[in-house]
């Protein structure tokens, strides 16, 4: 059992030791074919054994690219099973003496590893990263080799992943840990089917409480059916697509609340103010009062309100007319505002609804009856806001919603004294991807990347796709040298992730420039600052980032 904070070695360096100790792996599994030859020899536990030194030949050959081994050995290792609890006559070996040949003479061609060339990453947490990343992962796979691949790339997204190579070192864990999830291969040392047989304990235990994620190099129906009746919720093929692992991680584990909903209530009565605020609390919402109608418009744009209660008789500035102000700005065309008020006249109340109200609520209201019609005009607002502010690839806010919350941030940042860092990222040679691997591929590189984003960066932190392969990130309460540091770490940690494709494995990098607040102050200032430092990244080989305030400082020197 071990707990990885970051990886030993290369994966370059990895492969290299895999191919050293493939003479011994097809002497081992000789050997075991030989035993199973004897007479007698061909008994359940031999022939199982020989199993699983060819399924892991397998899974290790497929992990690292040496595909005519994995064919070989696949090849191999069907016929074994094919013959599991049969009796072997002469037909039947020399079929096998045939495959294992082939196996030896495929290896001793001595194929050229096609690996990633990858450097060492050091897969330190991020100091202004929040504690969503701590999420732990139990991994369960008895090839060393393979377990510190799939635990390395998993953990560039933020995952912490413990990995085990026994069932027994994982059920004493299990007793004083428990996991997010769980990432188990489906043959283990312990059996054919020992995996999703353990899962069907913890399964059973936990109340399924705990994601089950199996992997395998087995596409058989059978170790699909086994996992599915142990609880299993996602099934992967070795060598494991890390964008399909890390959207079901996502998906299984993401159990954060949903944010509250946001109130403005505009009511000149502080009692009534008072009573309409406790009721909303009350049921889980955020509420901000504002006393004076003519004082809305800063607390609209800075509180970001998914509903408006709204009186409609007050000093200075009625209801009605309030909202019609409201209505005349884009951003809030949509914005619910629900008026609340004792008037009974229908005339009144529809008219009222014309001039931009949503729902009339009548004064007195009982908590149930506010907390339900706020909480379902809410609730469709902020869905339609959300399809309508993110991009439909990546998730990520689009270009419009990112600038109007770098404004906002910056006149936040203004008023309070403190730092805020904008980063703009590129991916590098994007064109060659698409043409090389398929626009498929390249989508995946998108997709993988917002997700490395969203998994490593604060909650508080906004991040967008500012169009085509380039991104955006808005870093509150951050000093620009931090966010540089920031940057750069998921910088190396992109560069580590291996996307696969029907045409090879490849990496992908990005490049990066960072400006702060307050040397820039308005969202042009800034924006213009990170392109540029953006560009000079492209200009110094591409796979860095790049300080706008260093430029500057070239420039006067």
């Amino acid at each position: 059992m071990s707990f990885p904070k970051k990886p030993i070695d290369h994966i370059q360096q990895l492969g290299e030791g895999v191919a050293a100790r493939m003479p011994p792996r097809l002497e081992e599994i000789r050997s075991a074919w030989q035993a199973a030859c004897a007479d007698g020899g061909w008994t359940s536990e031999n022939a199982r054994h020989l199993y699983l030194l060819l399924h892991r030949l397998v899974g290790c050959s497929a992990q690292f690219g040496m595909s005519e081994i994995q064919s070989a050995a696949q090849a191999f290792e069907a016929e074994v099973v094919a013959n599991l609890g049969e009796a072997l006559d002469d037909a039947k070996r020399r079929r096998m003496d045939a495959l294992l040949e082939k196996l030896m003479q495929v290896a001793e061609k001595k194929i050229k590893l096609r690996l990633p060339d990858l450097r060492a990453h050091i897969n330190a947490i991020p100091s202004v990263r929040d504690s969503r990343a701590s999420r732990l992962i139990y991994l369960v796979e008895d090839d060393p080799v393979q377990a510190e691949i799939l635990s390395m790339q998993i953990g560039y997204f933020g995952y912490n992943v413990c990995t085990f190579t026994a069932l027994e070192s994982l059920r004493q864990a299990m007793e004083d840990t428990l996991p997010t999830a769980i990432i188990m291969d489906v043959i283990l040392e312990e059996g054919f089917t020992a995996g999703p047989q353990a899962a069907a304990e913890i399964h059973h235990s936990q109340s399924g409480g705990i994601p089950l994620i199996f992997i395998s190099e087995s596409d058989l129906f059978t170790h699909r059916l086994s996992a599915v009746r142990a609880g299993g919720e996602a099934y992967f093929l070795k060598p494991v697509d890390i964008s399909q692992l890390i959207d079901a991680l996502d998906r299984l584990t993401a159990h954060e609340e949903t944010p509250k909903y946001r109130v403005l209530i505009v009511e000149d009565s502080p009692t009534q103010a008072k009573l309409f605020e406790n009721y909303l609390r009350a049921a889980g919402m955020e509420t901000l009062v504002v006393r004076n109608p003519l004082e809305v418009l800063q607390p609209l744009n800075e509180f970001n309100p998914d509903l408006v209660l709204l009186d409609m008789y007050m000093p200075q500035c009625s209801g009605m007319e309030l909202a019609a102000v409201i209505r005349q700005i884009d951003r809030f065309l949509s914005l619910p505002i629900v008026f609340l008020s004792a008037e009974t006249n229908t005339d009144v109340q529809l008219g009222a609804m014309q001039l931009g109200g949503d729902d009339f609520l009548t004064k007195p209201i009982t908590r149930e009856h506010l907390v339900r019609a706020v909480s379902s005009r809410a609730g469709r607002y902020r869905k339609l806001r959300d399809m309508m502010m993110r991009d439909g690839l990546t998730g990520l806010l689009n270009h419009t919603m990112l600038k109007d919350r770098l404004a906002a941030e910056l006149l936040r940042a203004g008023r309070q004294g403190s730092p805020v860092a904008f980063a703009m990222l590129d991916l590098d040679r994007f064109k060659l991807v698409n043409d090389t691997y398929g626009h498929a591929s390249g989508d995946q590189v998108l997709k993988g990347l917002a997700r490395l984003l969203s998994q490593r960066l604060r909650a508080s932190d906004s991040i967008g796709r500012y169009g085509g392969e380039e991104f955006a990130v808005i870093l509150p309460d951050t000093p620009g040298q931090a966010a540089v540091r920031l940057m750069d770490e998921l910088r190396d940690g992109f560069s580590n992730v291996v996307h696969h494709s029907s045409g090879g494995d490849f990496t992908a990098t990005f490049s990066c420039g960072v400006a702060s607040f307050p040397r820039f102050v308005t969202p042009a200032e800034i924006s213009d600052a990170a392109d540029r430092a953006l560009y000079a990244a492209k200009q110094r080989g591409r796979n860095r980032v790049v300080f706008a305030d260093d430029l500057d400082e070239m420039k006067e020197g």
